[in-house]
């Protein structure tokens, strides 16, 4: 907080948003792997919202009417775009549909805070932009044209996760002002998490019951709390580097998680890596590296 509006803030924010990549692509990916998606979104947002009670209740100020407002729009934005997701993935391949759902969002998060907090990219930044966007965009058509896994729903899945990467940019841009409304940043960030993390867990329920899914033989009683720690540490350090600097680059830097995706689809998921998606994911640094040192 002491650093906040300054140039050590700026470039605090710069590897926060770095961390939140890394961080999310392996959250996904553990919502994408062995276990049915809406299952394992279930466990890690009900384990993510355990552990953050105790700090919601007893280690931070408590919420002024006004951010417990603001907080009911989070739950609602949030559900939304982890039902969304939940549906994508199960339609399609990892590798395709995680590079639209990260290549949708930074671009109207950009057009958002504009909207909302004012914030202007340069002419490099947003050549920096395009270049990032073709190297998503290449990523996801040139998966499209190569993967074998879930042809038959792919269609639909990109339909989904192109509406997912819409929720993304909401909830960035959103969280955002949710995040620099409160008088202290971890009031909101403790309290986002307990208030989000009891929906889905309810939904994956009834989810399983449906489908005759047994829960004892899932892992979950150490898959949920490694999930949950993955998100308090992706979606803390992105709700911080928003805090701390412009909502827009943190959110390009955030989806150089794309990479790090693709290299867990292909190392744990078994999906195919070729030198052209190395291209396409180093146009995807150099967008981001274009964008931040360009503002």
């Amino acid at each position: 907080m002491a650093v906040e509006g300054t140039e050590i803030g700026r470039h605090f924010a710069m590897i926060l948003a770095l961390m939140a990549g890394v961080f999310h692509a392996v959250f996904a990916a553990m919502q994408k792997g062995r276990v049915d998606p809406w299952v394992m979104r279930g466990a890690m947002d009900a384990s993510y919202g355990l552990i953050t009670l105790p700090v919601a209740l007893f280690m931070v100020p408590w919420p002024s009417l006004h951010l417990w407002l603001i907080l009911i729009g989070v739950w609602a934005i949030h559900t939304l775009y982890k039902t969304l997701q939940a549906m994508a993935y199960t339609r399609g391949a990892y590798t395709v549909v995680y590079p639209i759902v990260r290549g949708t969002g930074p671009l109207f998060t950009v057009i958002g805070a504009f909207l909302l907090f004012g914030e202007v990219f340069t002419i490099g930044q947003w050549m920096g932009m395009g270049v990032l966007l073709c190297g998503i965009f290449g990523l996801a058509v040139y998966n499209l044209r190569t993967v074998t896994l879930e042809r038959e729903t792919l269609k639909m899945a990109l339909g989904l996760a192109f509406c997912t990467g819409l929720c993304v940019a909401l909830y960035t841009t959103y969280d955002a002002y949710g995040i620099r409304a409160a008088a202290d940043p971890f009031t909101f960030l403790a309290w986002f998490f307990v208030i989000d993390g009891w929906a889905m867990p309810i939904i994956s329920l009834v989810y399983a019951r449906r489908k005759g899914i047994t829960l004892r033989r899932q892992g979950l009683w150490w898959r949920g709390p490694i999930g949950g720690l993955l998100a308090i540490v992706s979606f803390g350090s992105i709700l911080m580097a928003t805090r701390l600097d412009k909502v827009g680059e943190a959110a390009v830097l955030r989806e150089t998680s794309t990479i790090f995706a693709a290299l867990i689809g292909w190392f744990f998921l078994k999906e195919t890596v070729g030198p052209r998606r190395v291209v396409l994911m180093a146009l995807i640094v150099l967008g981001a590296v274009i964008v931040e040192f360009s503002g």
